[in-house]
């Protein structure tokens, strides 16, 4: 079996892997095989094949982590709709207490919930902004209140 072959092994199991893990990670690894495979084919010896594979690892990895979808403008995970169910979702809040917090049932359970703030004092529906811990942090809801402009990238996200 000729150099390039093994290369094209290891290309096939990182692609493999990949598919199991679900990351881009491991598809750039296979890149780098695959290139240096074929500078095999071309000939070239086992420290130039190195040296191409690295060199197509090192850019995709940069690619990978310029691109990725999480990358540095993503939110905060206590803000993220991608990372928590409950963002976005509506709820009726029959009233506030005098502290800005009230009780209401929300998915067959009792939660905490608090206005962010500036947002009005008044009985109505809201919208779930923010997850701390186990209370919900709300907003008017834009529909039943349309008046109001987003203030984030996440509002302007929510239906």
């Amino acid at each position: 079996m000729a150099g390039s072959d093994y290369w094209w092994l290891l290309a096939i199991a990182l692609g493999v892997v990949e598919l199991l893990t679900g990351t881009f990670w491991m598809l750039v690894l296979a890149a780098g095989a695959v290139a240096a495979a074929i500078a095999g084919l071309v000939g070239l010896g086992l420290a130039a094949q190195l040296a191409v594979g690295a060199a197509v690892v090192v850019v995709g990895a940069v690619l990978v982590r310029k691109l990725r979808p999480f990358g540095p403008n993503r939110p905060e995970p206590s803000r993220n709709p991608d990372v928590n169910q409950d963002i976005g979702a509506r709820i009726a809040v029959p009233r506030w207490g005098a502290d800005g917090l009230a009780r209401v049932s929300y998915r067959g359970a009792s939660w905490e919930v608090e206005l962010l703030p500036g947002e009005p004092v008044d009985a109505g529906q809201y919208v779930v902004r923010e997850v701390s811990g186990s209370r919900l942090r709300l907003a008017a809801d834009s529909e039943f209140a349309p008046s109001r402009a987003p203030t984030s990238a996440i509002e302007e996200r929510l239906p």
